[in-house]
């Protein structure tokens, strides 16, 4: 790689997104930590060297407006990960229509957003790596949590219906689908209690960090990812095996 690729990691103030972040940058790449949560994404880009935007991925304007100041202030983008998600625990019957459509407009509405303000100047580029956060939720079908299960679903399904046309030009999309993490937002959450039933199931008996997904996304966000698209790599330590 003879120039520094231009990274857009999305919900990346804390978690996973800013374990990827943090990756991203340590292999060389120039990394915009964009959240909703501005002064968390400024404390991410302040330690990874990076550069921070707030970013609500449900918005339209702000999305485009990223994009635009992306690329005039760094001259390209190369890579997107799309992180940005809301992950509320509610019963089927307790989700109203305005939650449903709220976990929508992020985590769904929020893909198609991001990924079609990128890819015209992916495009024009010949080149880009864009790699969606999914979960292993839809392998699992875990309960409680149906409107969050079917955007990731979506995620996955938008990956394999993008790939063909991205391939032409030059762009490969792919989704990472982590299991349950150690993050501050599922630690400090109802979340949580989720471990004592999915670790002993796991082939690898411990919680997962935020850090075990970062190389996954990584590797797929990398020039050696060049024959891999349209692909879902489930990260959970053999929670589901496929």
């Amino acid at each position: 790689m003879n120039e520094q690729r231009v990274a857009i990691v999305t919900g990346a103030a804390q978690g996973i997104g800013a374990a990827i972040a943090e990756e991203l940058a340590n292999d060389g790449h120039r990394v915009v930590v964009t959240d909703i949560n501005e002064a968390g994404a400024q404390a991410v880009a302040a330690r990874i060297g990076g550069v921070a935007k707030k970013l609500d991925v449900s918005s339209p304007e702000q999305v485009q407006q990223v994009v635009d100041e992306v690329v005039s202030e760094l001259g390209r983008i190369d890579i997107l990960i799309n992180n940005a998600a809301l992950v509320p625990l509610t019963s089927w019957e307790n989700i109203t229509f305005e939650e449903w459509r709220r976990v929508m407009s992020v985590n769904l509405d929020g893909l198609y957003l991001t990924t079609h303000a990128v890819t015209e100047v992916m495009g024009k580029a010949g080149y880009g790596r864009i790699v969606n956060i999914a979960s292993n939720t839809f392998v699992a079908g875990t309960p409680d949590c149906a409107h969050y299960v079917a955007t990731k679903g979506a995620s996955i399904g938008l990956v394999r219906g993008l790939a063909g046309e991205l391939g032409k030009l030059g762009i490969t999309i792919n989704a990472v689908a982590p299991g349950i993490i150690a993050s501050e937002g599922v630690l400090s959450g109802p979340h949580v209690a989720g471990f004592d039933f999915v670790v002993p199931m796991q082939a690898i008996n411990r919680r997962g960090l935020p850090k075990d997904i970062a190389p996954a996304v990584a590797f797929l966000a990398s020039e050696k990812a060049e024959w891999i698209t349209g692909q879902t790599l489930v990260v959970d330590a053999g929670h589901t095996r496929n």
